[in-house]
């Protein structure tokens, strides 16, 4: 049915729930899967703190080195599923969009992702990246809670 599958992940636990949700899918499908984790964008205003004291170079590869050691992880769960798997790592200050695109980009037919079930007023203020994903794509999204 479904036969290339698109992992987002922010490294959290849940988030790595859900890869391993859509790697056993994807075993079972016989598909493949990507995974990807957004950066964001280096701001010289900003709110975060590791902005204010890095430089652009050395922010973009904190972030890249964190990306890694959560794309590794997705790396490692597709061997052990025997799931072909590639990685990407994107800079954007709009997660939802970097997924939406990878997806199209690299003509996935499912995204599986994390619902962090955040509610009331955090969730309207910050927004749900999966439900940007939702409202965004025209693919199937399977939310994992």
């Amino acid at each position: 049915m479904f036969k290339h599958l698109l992992l987002p992940t922010d490294g959290s636990a849940l988030s790595e729930k859900a890869v391993l949700q859509g790697l056993r899918l994807a075993r079972g499908f016989r598909g493949r899967v990507t995974g990807i984790h957004v950066v964001p964008e280096f701001h010289v205003l900003t709110y975060r703190t590791d902005m204010l004291e890095d430089t652009r170079e050395e922010f973009l590869a904190d972030c890249r080195k964190q990306a890694e050691k959560f794309l590794a992880f997705v790396d490692k769960a597709a061997r052990e599923e025997g799931v072909l798997c590639d990685t990407f790592v994107r800079v954007s200050d709009h997660p939802y969009e970097a997924i939406v695109d990878t997806a199209q980009e690299h003509g996935c037919d499912l995204i599986v992702m994390a619902s962090h079930g955040q509610r009331g007023a955090r969730s309207r203020m910050v927004g749900s990246e999966t439900t940007k994903v939702l409202t965004h794509t025209t693919l199937p999204v399977l939310v994992i809670r």
